[in-house]
C-alpha cells in the first residue's frame, strides 16, 4: 500500500494539504482520532506524514486500511521512523516528552514538500484544514510559520510569569498547531544569540539546545519561542481559535475569537481527552472517536455532541457550549449541503 501510494506522491504532492503529526508511547488512538477528524471534514486532498516509534508503524497501517473507501481516497499517508539529524538523538528524545522534538526537525526530513501544518496528537479539527491552510496565502515576504498565542492574559501566561529564557512577544506562542513554509525555513539566515551571523534552520538547532537547555521547560516549544524571539518578523500569529486549549475557559473565557466564531481546532492538552477534568473537550473526544464513518453526521455526530454536553454545564467549560457547537455545526452544515448536491447531481443523469 505504502508503495503504490509512493508512486504517486510527487504529482499529487502540490494538490495535497500536508499535515504531520509525531505519535509515541500510547498515542495511538488519539493520533488517529485526529487524522479522522482531519478527513471527515476536509475539502482538498491530503497528504499526512506520520512520524511514530516502529512498534506502531503496523499498527497505523492495520487500523487505517481499516477506514472505508470513501474516506481513504481522500487522502494518502507515509509513515516515517523517529530520527534527528544533528546533535545527540538520545538528548533530543528526553527532550520534554519522547519523541516530541521531532517536530524541529521537519523542514530537515522533509525536503520535497513546500508548505505543512503541524500538529499533535492531541489536536481535533472542528472545520476543514483547507481554512487554516489558507492561512499560508496570508503571511507576507517575511514570514514562514505561524502559531497561537500560548496565552491571551499575560498575568496569568505562564511564559511571562515563569520563563527562564528570551520567549516571543508577551505571552509567548503555542506550538501544538504550526503552519510552516518549510522551503522559506529552509531558505532563511536567522538571527541568534550565539554568533553575530545568521545560521539556517538546521545549523541552529543544536548549539541553540546546548545553551538553553538548563533554562527550558516545555522542551521544543521553548525552542521555537527562543528562535521567533530573535526572529519576530518571521512568525505569523493567528488567533486563539486555531488552537482553543483548556486555558481558554478554565478560567473564565478569554478568546474571543472562539466567542464569535466559534472554536475552529481544538487541542486537548493536560490530558483532558482521559479524565474527567475538562468533560467538554472529553465528550468532543468521545464522540468523534465513536462517530460510525458512513454515518449521517448530524445524527450520529452532532445530536450525541449536544446532549453529552448537556451534562457539563455545571464547569467553567460546559457554560459556553455555543463556543465548542458553532464552528462543528457550520462544517457539518456545509459537508451535508455538499453531499446532497452530489447525491441529487448524480441522480439527475438518469
Amino acid at each position: 500500500k505504502l508503495g503504490e501510494q509512493k508512486h504517486s506522491k510527487e504529482s499529487s504532492s502540490l494538490q495535497c494539504m500536508h499535515l504531520a503529526v509525531v505519535a509515541c508511547g500510547d498515542r495511538l488512538e488519539e493520533t488517529l482520532i485526529m487524522l479522522k477528524s482531519a478527513v471527515l471534514f476536509s475539502n482538498r486532498r491530503l497528504c499526512f506524514h506520520i512520524f511514530a516509534e516502529d512498534s506502531l508503524k503496523p499498527e497505523f497501517e492495520k487500523k487505517l486500511k481499516e477506514w472505508p473507501s470513501s474516506y481513504t481516497k481522500k487522502f494518502e499517508y507515509n509513515i516515517y521512523p523517529i530520527t534527528f539529524s544533528v546533535g545527540n538523538a538520545q538528548e533530543w528524545k528526553k527532550l520534554f516528552k519522547p519523541c516530541a522534538a521531532q517536530r524541529l526537525f521537519l523542514p530537515v526530513i522533509l525536503k520535497d514538500v513546500d508548505s505543512l501544518l503541524y500538529v499533535d496528537t492531541d489536536v481535533l479539527f472542528l472545520r476543514p484544514i483547507d481554512d487554516i491552510w489558507h492561512i499560508l496565502n496570508e503571511f507576507n515576504s517575511t514570514q514562514l510559520a505561524a502559531m497561537a498565542p500560548e496565552h491571551e492574559i499575560p498575568k496569568i501566561g505562564w511564559y511571562s510569569r515563569f520563563a527562564r529564557h528570551p520567549y516571543y512577544g508577551t505571552t509567548g506562542v503555542n506550538s501544538g498547531v504550526m503552519l510552516m513554509n518549510l522551503t522559506r525555513i529552509r531558505n532563511t539566515q536567522f538571527k541568534n544569540s550565539m554568533i553575530p551571523s545568521g545560521l539556517t534552520w538546521e545549523e541552529m538547532l543544536y548549539p541553540l539546545y546546548q545553551k538553553y537547555k538548563n533554562y527550558i521547560t516545555w522542551g521544543d516549544q521553548d525552542l521555537l519561542n527562543i528562535i521567533f524571539y530573535f526572529n519576530p518578523e518571521c512568525l505569523y500569529v493567528f488567533p486563539c481559535q486555531w488552537n482553543y486549549r483548556p486555558d481558554h475557559c478554565m478560567y473564565g473565557s478569554n478568546c474571543k475569537g472562539a466567542e464569535e466564531e466559534g472554536v475552529s481546532i481544538l487541542h486537548g492538552n493536560r490530558g483532558v481527552y482521559h479524565d474527567d477534568k475538562q468533560p467538554t473537550f472529553k465528550a468532543l473526544y468521545e464522540v468523534i472517536r465513536d462517530f460510525p464513518f458512513e454515518d449521517n453526521l448530524f445524527q450520529s455526530l452532532y445530536y450525541p455532541l449536544q446532549s453529552k454536553f448537556l451534562d457539563t454545564v455545571h464547569t467553567l467549560c460546559g457554560r459556553i457550549p455555543q463556543v465548542f457547537l458553532k464552528q462543528i455545526e457550520k462544517t457539518m452544515k456545509k459537508v451535508y449541503e455538499n453531499r446532497v448536491i452530489v447525491y441529487l447531481g448524480a441522480n439527475h443523469r438518469y
